[in-house]
């Protein structure tokens, strides 16, 4: 297998003041949204086999990096995906609750600006997410 270099990129930024279970479910609901956005072929998914001839199935061959902001850093992330027209997707306080209906009456009785961001997801170019995401921690 030759090495293609990376044109895109996958970035999570997750709230780093909530606490590490509900910041890994709202990983996974993004991740899981996002890869609904984003065509299959840039994802470079691959089954991996091991030497056991094992298989490892549908793991991206792309960098997923995973970082560290505020509720109010990942709102100015949020707004800047959507006026640059980047893939992306969040999660919020308000996607939390007892029951899915629950939080769908949640979001939508909430305004944005009183929203508490867990976490924003994107997908793009290499270098343009790179530019917006540079200024964040990696998540520890």
């Amino acid at each position: 297998m030759a090495f293609e270099p990376f044109k895109h990129k996958t970035i999570a930024v997750l709230n780093k003041k909530i606490e590490t279970g509900r910041a890994m479910n709202a990983l996974a609901h993004m991740a899981l949204g996002l890869s609904r956005s984003v065509p299959q072929e840039q994802l470079r998914l691959q089954d991996y086999t091991d030497a056991d001839e094992g298989r490892h199935p549908q793991i991206s061959d792309i960098p997923f990096i995973i970082l560290r902001a505020t509720s109010e850093q990942l709102r100015k992330l949020r707004n800047e995906a959507i006026e640059r027209n980047i893939t992306h997707t969040d999660f919020t306080d308000t996607m939390i609750g007892e029951t899915y209906i629950d939080q769908h009456e949640n979001t939508k009785s909430t305004k944005e600006q009183d929203l508490t961001y867990f976490g924003v997801c994107m997908f793009g170019d290499w270098d343009e997410i790179s530019a917006l995401t540079k200024k964040f921690s990696l998540w520890r």
